[in-house]
């Protein structure tokens, strides 16, 4: 069992600002892995010479600015997927945690799966925009921007098209969330201490190994995904996909029937080399993030440490502690007399 906290210091807006600028400045260190996964796997002629290759190949023929396509798209997408997954997920959490405050492991990964189902389904077609910008070719664009994209997908192939492949991404969420489930409960019997005390650098380890596993178990049906994202007969050579098919499952057997059994883990590589420094920029930044904010409402000295500011109560809420001060404020005010009036 764990104990569900949050650090009341933080204020709810506060708390998804810092997520979203650690996870925005993550994206696009890491950007360039991100294409290269995209590209495996739809399976486009730029990776038939492998990765190095294929990230070579891109900025001789379209430019080192091409490593970043789509990375605005997924930047953008971020802040409405962060504030959907936050807010489904804290009425999960409440809804699975018992009387005393505490949530078991399992029900927690739960929480976060579900929350993560629910924005991912509305923030889907942003995802389809995403991919289609990744496999365009830059110089010769079939879409010029994003809004372009999303009323080009809209008119010429319909709303449905904006949600191609939404049903393998909800699927691949079961293995997911059984891959952090075992993860993390091995983990914990592994450091021999409730996670609810774990260190930043546990914590660390513990976020790249089941990110790492469970984006393995997942990955056939993040594979199909893409490419029911990147196929349309509106785009030239049907959207550079390595193979046709009619849906999910004629995708599953096609890829097997062509590429192997292994075709459905092409761009495993670059996207595990992603998640150390994925997540190593989103910790570090999340966290000097979190220090200005509780800096800013005064309860540490200063953002560079946690020195705590003494004579602060650090149970009080950010709101709480202004009305505090305030009030104190007011009270040692000297007052003016009658004669001065």
């Amino acid at each position: 069992m764990a104990t569900w906290r949050r650090d009341g210091r933080v204020t709810a807006v506060q708390r998804l600002g810092c997520a979203g600028l650690a996870g925005a400045l993550s994206l696009s260190l890491t950007a360039p892995l991100e294409l290269l996964t995209v590209l495996a796997q739809v399976g486009t002629w730029h990776c038939r010479r492998g990765l190095r290759g294929a990230g070579r190949c891109l900025c001789r023929t379209e430019g080192v600015r091409a490593l970043w396509k789509g990375n605005l798209t997924a930047c953008l997408r971020l802040f409405p997927y962060s504030a959907l997954q936050l807010a489904a997920s804290r009425r999960l959490v409440i809804l699975f945690t018992d009387e005393l405050g505490h949530i078991s492991h399992w029900r927690a990964i739960m929480a976060g799966s579900l929350a993560g189902m629910v924005a991912t389904t509305v923030t889907y077609p942003t995802d389809v925009i995403k991919t289609r910008l990744i496999v365009q070719n830059r110089l010769e664009p079939s879409y010029e921007g994003i809004l372009h994209a999303f009323y080009k997908i809209y008119h010429q192939e319909g709303l449905l098209a904006l949600y191609r492949g939404v049903s393998p991404a909800i699927l691949g969420a079961v293995p997911f969330s059984a891959g952090s489930f075992f993860v993390y409960i091995n983990l914990d019997k592994i450091w021999r201490e409730p996670i609810v005390h774990f260190t930043p650098l546990q914590n660390f380890i513990n976020g790249c190994v089941a990110a790492g596993v469970a984006q393995t178990l997942s990955f056939p049906f993040e594979t199909v995904k893409r490419k029911m994202q990147a196929q349309s007969p509106w785009l030239p050579h049907y959207g550079a996909v390595d193979v046709h098919f009619t849906g999910m499952a004629d995708c599953f057997r096609q890829t097997v029937k062509n590429k192997g059994v292994l075709g459905l883990w092409s761009g495993l590589t670059p996207s595990l080399l992603k998640i150390v420094p994925y997540f190593g920029v989103m910790f570090s930044t999340f966290e000097f993030c979190k220090r200005v904010c509780l800096y800013r409402n005064g309860y540490i000295e200063s953002p560079l440490n946690y020195k705590l500011t003494p004579g602060v109560d650090q149970s009080l809420q950010p709101q709480e502690l202004r009305e505090l001060k305030l009030l104190r404020r007011e009270n040692f005010e000297p007052r003016k007399s009658a004669l001065e009036n």
